[in-house]
């Protein structure tokens, strides 16, 4: 199947079940080019409709579907494709990872482990930007570009550090220059480092300064925040993501209510922690989530030796912090509302029995759903 097979007549699916925010039962789905359009319930009545209807008649797609996943947090330039893993690395978050491996294959890998969409949280801006070129057989590539950090902080001393994935930033002016480079290399959202236990931080005046800039391009801002107060000093200069459920420091009720009202959202990222650091990021999501918060799943895949796809390591973590099958499901499909039904969707044999069974999901192009359908059908 290639890309031109997006310009054919419209399909219709029927499927035995969809996720569309709750779980909907045998359904009716028409593709139209890339994007795949939910009709409704595939009773008999709307099932002889759409045979009528359509030229291809109705093709039965064993299985699931469901919105595609995504992974919000993730270092395609510390991915290495060989073996199906990401380069090994010290056990925390300021420990970094990997070394550059095969970024592109990677991506092939993550599709087949169950992503539609990847959001790199960290990198040189021009490699990203060849990364993100659209395609609509891989799944689709977000960044924020370089992290933006203070003169001599993190990452700037780290091995792992590619050349060109940080950004060091002294003052407003520069502050404005720094965001304008990621912009015009494509990023959709600015990260910046908030890291105390490793090098100088912003004072509050500056970090004020640079949410500003960044609040002025109409972007989110996202932070990595660590060591004492700095997730308290985030949520007071209004950063719109936390790249890490904060684990530094049990958050006060207040400070997370603060967080809630502000709409700001967390990336996961549990499973990368050891103890103690692990069990203060769980209380704190569960904290969060109990304030009515949003939680984004993210593994920060290429920091340590995960697997290219959904990570079972992570699923277990979110259950541990008191997410149930459709929290999870929102946290990877990245919302509350109906999900992204375009380019890719997830696809699974079976309704899953456990939260486990969503490491085995596939991300499949919408374009290729007949395929998918054929092939299916021949394996059974």
């Amino acid at each position: 199947m290639t890309p031109k097979a997006m310009d054919a007549p419209p399909a219709v699916f029927r499927v035995a079940d969809a996720w569309r925010g709750e779980w909907m039962g045998p359904s009716l789905f028409r593709r139209g080019g890339s994007t795949l359009h939910y009709v409704g319930p595939a009773d008999a009545k709307a099932l002889a409709a759409e045979a009528g209807a359509a030229a291809t008649g109705v093709v039965t797609l064993p299985g699931v579907l469901l919105p595609g996943f995504t992974d919000h947090h993730v270092h395609l330039q510390l991915l290495s494709a060989p073996g199906g893993q990401a380069a090994p690395a010290a056990p925390s978050v300021s420990g970094g990872a990997g070394a550059p491996g095969a970024p592109v294959s990677a991506l092939e890998s993550l599709a087949e482990g169950g992503f539609s969409r990847v959001i790199d949280l960290g990198g040189s801006p021009d490699a990203l930007a060849l990364l993100a070129k659209p395609d609509p057989f891989s799944p689709a590539v977000e960044f924020a570009g370089a992290f933006l950090t203070a003169p001599g902080g993190y990452p700037s001393d780290r091995a792992w550090a590619p050349p060109g994935s940080w950004r060091e930033v002294a003052s407003a002016d520069d502050a404005e220059l720094a965001v304008t480079e990621q912009l015009s290399a494509g990023a959709s959202r600015i990260k910046i480092v908030l890291h105390a236990d490793a090098g100088p931080v912003w004072g509050d005046a500056l970090l004020a300064e640079v949410v500003g800039v960044v609040r002025a391009a109409g972007i989110p801002v996202v932070a990595h925040v660590e060591g004492a107060r700095q997730a308290a000093r985030a949520i007071a200069a209004g950063v719109d993501v936390l790249a890490h459920a904060p684990f530094s420091e049990p958050l006060a009720e207040a400070l997370i209510a603060q967080a809630v009202a502000q709409g700001q959202r967390w990336v996961s990222t549990l499973a990368i922690h050891d103890e103690p650091e692990r069990a203060i990021a769980i209380e704190n999501v569960r904290a969060f989530r109990a304030a009515g918060g949003q939680v984004l799943y993210g593994s920060d895949m290429g920091n340590g030796d995960q697997p290219l796809g959904v990570n079972p390591a992570e699923l277990t973590a979110l259950e541990q912090a008191g997410l149930d099958e459709t929290a999870v499901l929102r946290a990877l499909i990245g919302g509350f509302g109906r999900g992204r039904w375009k380019k890719r969707v997830t696809w699974l044999p079976d309704r899953p029995s456990s939260l486990g069974d969503l490491a085995g999901a596939s991300s499949a192009p919408v374009a290729d759903l007949e395929a998918l359908a054929k092939r299916a059908a021949s394996d059974t």
